[in-house]
């Protein structure tokens, strides 16, 4: 078991489940309706939690109602937050999604109205007792502080960043990161069409890392050094992919720690991020 410090958002999750995407201007019902806690930082630490690691979050949140949400769910899967930096006045970063039940896409309104976690709150953490860093590729100037500050204090411990959206200065923290967690989105965002042109692209930059690229329902590549590797995704009726992308992340760390090859880390990660897929939520996915 390792001891995991990941740093990002928390969010509240509204979620409504229709019977498809509604089309501009659309009047639909909702068949369902659910709040989670959500955020990929946490989502990535609750998947850790249950395969077996201690995790710890470093983030923001506000003392208000829809808190008790985020930490109630926190405190079910053994997350610490003791890292958290609480504050008076703000709103809980609430993410309003449109689940379709025809396809199981999610579709994001995102909103927030709170300060990004920052590097002097990041400094007072005894960083020295964990095993690996994880942060999400986000509020830039300060993660790179964060992640700088993380090698310095401890220079044999991984890193690894999640890389999402592309946002400016995002590629300040490749460099500073030993596995690199690419989003298709980033991806095309680059007019990069494939796992492995996108794979490639980096390691031609940063060849000692381990850079992973998803790629939706298709499946996922890696490569580290000159070794380029793809597994295909699962296939399975996606009923919920919302989290999927962090499942999948985090299998990768998970298998990282446990020293297996890129390949296998591949094979896992896409076992996993199907399963998740086949289900709602990311409870439960070990017992089922």
């Amino acid at each position: 078991m390792a001891k995991i410090l990941c740093t990002g958002i928390a969010t509240l999750d509204i979620i409504n489940e229709v019977k498809c995407y509604p089309d501009e201007d659309d009047e639909i019902r909702i068949l369902s309706q659910e709040k989670r806690r959500g955020g990929n930082a946490t989502n990535t630490a609750v998947i850790l939690s249950q395969l077996g690691h201690e995790c710890f979050w470093a983030g923001t949140l506000v003392n208000e109602v829809d808190s008790q949400t985020i930490l109630s769910d926190l405190k079910h899967y053994q997350i610490n937050y003791d890292y958290c930096h609480f504050l008076d006045q703000g709103k809980i970063p609430t993410s309003y999604i449109t689940l379709s039940q025809g396809s199981g896409s999610r579709t994001i309104s995102h909103f927030r109205d709170l300060p990004e976690y920052t590097f002097e709150t990041f400094k007072k953490i005894n960083l020295h007792q964990f095993d690996w860093f994880h942060f999400e590729g986000r509020n830039v100037e300060e993660t790179q502080k964060m992640m700088q500050w993380c090698r310095q204090q401890c220079p044999g411990t991984p890193i690894s960043v999640e890389i999402e959206k592309p946002r400016d200065s995002i590629q300040e923290l490749f460099e500073l990161a030993d596995t690199i967690l690419f989003s298709k989105q980033y991806a095309l965002s680059k007019s990069v069409t494939s796992a492995k042109d996108l794979c490639h692209l980096i390691s031609s930059q940063y060849n000692d890392k381990s850079i992973v690229c998803a790629w939706g329902d298709t499946g996922a590549g890696a490569s580290f050094k000159q070794g380029y590797h793809w597994q295909n995704a699962l296939d399975i009726k996606a009923i919920d992919t919302l989290a999927a992308g962090d499942v999948f992340n985090a299998a990768i760390i998970d298998q990282q720690l446990k020293k297996y090859p890129l390949e296998k880390c591949l094979e896992f990660a896409c076992q996993l991020a199907g399963k998740k897929c086949a289900q709602k939520g990311i409870g439960e996915l070990f017992i089922k």
